[in-house]
């Protein structure tokens, strides 16, 4: 008896230490075919957020100042055309319907890296698992930035750094390269949640939070998704033109349009907690105090 209880207490040391270099029966995997559920803020994914809707963003003065001169016939620039979506919004966008596939090490077996495709413009991820550090603070920011992954439990946790500015919402709402990007799977079954923190020193003003989820799917075909032709859309352009609007431009149409007050649609950290309700009644209520705040 005492010889199977020594060799019982070996065995679990044994699996204490090599815990973390083993794979453990019960952790996440994401790898698979995954189709999105455009069930949160549906509008605001298909067709796209109108201009000057920064509902439940907590943006400060100066990303709104940068919004609110947006113009989507930017897009339309021949330099811009095949242009991604950024780290920072592209798990968000109208899809993406996912492929995700595992790189593994061909000697230890172990998961090196997770790679993400169907992300709009092919801007296809890398999420290195294998504990590298992040490159230094000058190192070349791109469209996906640079991510690494730790597993606990049925949870992916990732941390994306070094992405260019972007856009956290489609309507101009901007992202800086200062930005980070935190990120947690957590899977169910054949469901997959992911919950997104944006960090932004620059243009917000507390972490922007939102979830969204993905039903497994075997037959998902992504070869069709991803031809771009950059042809010159909008003739007699002058030379540099760049469309915008002029710094002040006060885009309340989407307030006037939905009757909301414009203070309310303007965002900030105090319009995403539940209290504001209670002011936004009041200024529903006294339609001359609303604008006044115009």
């Amino acid at each position: 008896m005492r010889r199977h209880g020594v060799t019982f207490v070996f065995l679990l040391v044994i699996g204490c230490f090599s815990g973390g270099a083993l794979p453990l029966f019960g952790q996440i995997d994401i790898s698979g075919e995954w189709s999105p559920r455009i069930h949160e803020d549906q509008p605001h994914r298909i067709p796209g957020p109108e201009l000057g809707d920064y509902t439940g963003l907590p943006i400060n003065a100066a990303a709104r100042q940068k919004a609110t001169s947006w113009d989507a016939s930017i897009l339309s620039l021949p330099e811009r055309m095949a242009q991604p979506h950024p780290a920072q919004y592209f798990m968000r966008g109208p899809g993406p319907q996912m492929r995700v596939n595992k790189v593994i090490d061909p000697v230890t077996q172990t998961v090196i890296a997770y790679t993400i495709e169907g992300v709009f413009g092919r801007d296809d991820r890398v999420i290195w698992m294998d504990g590298r550090p992040h490159p230094s603070e000058s190192a070349e920011h791109t469209w996906d930035g640079f991510s690494t992954g730790t597993v606990r439990g049925n949870q992916l946790n990732i941390t994306t750094t070094h992405m260019k500015y972007g856009v956290i919402q489609r309507n101009g709402v901007p992202s800086s390269p200062y930005a980070t990007l935190t990120e947690t799977f957590i899977r169910h079954g054949d469901y997959l949640t992911l919950v997104s923190i944006v960090d932004d020193p620059v243009y917000l003003e507390e972490p922007f939070i939102r979830t969204s989820q993905w039903a497994r799917n075997s037959n998902l075909t992504l070869d069709q998704r991803f031809v771009f032709e950059v042809v010159d859309e909008v003739a007699n352009h002058p030379r540099g033109y760049v469309p915008h609007y002029p710094l002040g431009t006060k885009q309340d149409g989407y307030a006037i349009q939905h009757g909301l007050p414009f203070e309310a649609t303007q965002g900030g950290k105090e319009t995403i907690y539940p209290e504001y309700e209670i002011k936004l009644r009041k200024m529903l209520a006294d339609p001359k105090a609303s604008q006044a705040s115009k």
